[in-house]
């Protein structure tokens, strides 16, 4: 667990944006080296991993699971310059409330600290006093005069934030890009676990791209690798504060998800239900009856269609930079899909027909 608290500190103070994720890959692609049997980048960006089951030497092709995290993490764009200060665009889902006074890194010719302010109450329209400021009308702060920051910033440039990690509580940890940093963190600690087990499947680990955004990078993955059966590992909305959604929401560090519902395959949601009984690992079923938002919707319907599964590591404020998860849970994540790969039988392909009971 040392080990995982360490690499997710890493991946937290590494920018790797939406559609700009090289920085946090090359920080995932040297994890994984010595974990997997080989290792490329996709066409867009993502990460595959591949450690080979006991049936790759057959002459039969070996049945294969896909697993994916994305490795994007939210942030804001440089629309324009004006004056001494920038106006940004996010890129994926921000909630403005949270943003302003905040420590971010533009990311122009060079890197150049900065803060996200907005301007003063009496200078905005008037239907704004006393409310959220909306994106548009906050400014980025970078200290310099209009003329440096005309030679170092352009139009699209990137800025990622720079609130440091925080640990905690007991095994908490917070900080922005957890989700879904936190999933990534946990495939890494997957893998090691594998290193000591027998199993007969291929495991593809994809760190994937554009998840925020477009969800290309689960889309491409599932096309080009053809896994036999995939799984999306990503957060879901932790339990915090009293309002009266909790009855939706999932206690933290109290144990992991597994999704039910039209974006889940019937037969390995309860392999998964099983396996987690077998092992004593605390999980909860989360209701997902529609388009699940992750990287499962998009790997579904790769191809002919694709069986999938997803689960869910707890996280309180979401989308936001001060994230939250239990390192529990992420070990839970880790290790209850190191003991299902164990565990996937050769013929499960025979299984797989849809049904609900």
């Amino acid at each position: 667990m040392k080990n995982t608290l360490s690499f997710l500190k890493q991946l937290i103070n590494t920018a790797g944006l939406s559609g700009y994720e090289a920085s946090a890959r090359r920080l995932v692609e040297e994890a994984w080296r010595p974990l997997t049997d080989e290792l490329r980048v996709s066409r867009l960006g993502s990460l595959y991993g591949l450690k080979r089951g006991c049936g790759s030497s057959s002459q039969q092709k070996t049945p294969s699971v896909l697993l994916a995290a994305h490795i994007d993490a939210i942030g804001l764009m440089v629309t324009t310059q004006v004056g001494e200060f920038l106006h940004v665009i996010k890129i994926g889902g921000l909630d403005p409330r949270v943003l302003p006074g905040q420590a971010v890194v533009v990311h122009g010719r060079e890197e150049i600290p900065g803060l996200l302010v907005q301007p003063p109450d009496h200078l905005l329209p008037s239907r704004l006093k006393n409310q959220p400021v909306p994106i548009e009308y906050l400014l980025v702060d970078t200290g310099l005069s209009e003329r440096a920051l005309r030679k170092l910033v352009r139009t699209g440039d990137v800025i990622s934030f720079a609130q440091a990690p925080l640990e905690m509580g007991e095994m908490y940890i917070a900080g922005h890009s957890l989700d879904d940093r936190a999933a990534v963190a946990a495939l890494t600690e997957m893998l090691q676990l594998l290193q000591r087990r027998l199993h007969y499947w291929d495991v593809w680990t994809v760190a994937t791209v554009q998840e925020e955004e477009t969800m290309s990078g689960a889309r491409t993955a599932a096309f080009e690798l053809q896994p036999t059966i995939a799984v999306a590992i990503d957060v879901t909305f932790a339990k915090g504060g009293n309002d009266g959604s909790q009855y939706r929401l999932f206690p933290l560090g109290e144990g992991i998800t597994i999704g039910w519902g039209a974006n889940i395959h019937p037969l390995i949601h309860k392999q998964l239900k099983e396996c987690a009984e077998e092992w004593e690992i605390p999980y909860k079923v989360e209701p997902i009856p529609h388009r699940s938002g992750t990287d499962a919707w998009a790997m579904q319907t790769a191809r002919a269609g694709i069986p999938t599964a997803i689960i869910g590591i707890p996280l309180r404020y979401m989308h936001t930079v001060v994230e939250m998860v239990s390192l529990k849970d992420i070990q839970r994540a880790s290790r209850l899909l190191a003991e299902w790969i164990t565990q996937l039988e050769v013929d499960v392909m025979e299984k797989l027909a849809w049904d609900e009971g």
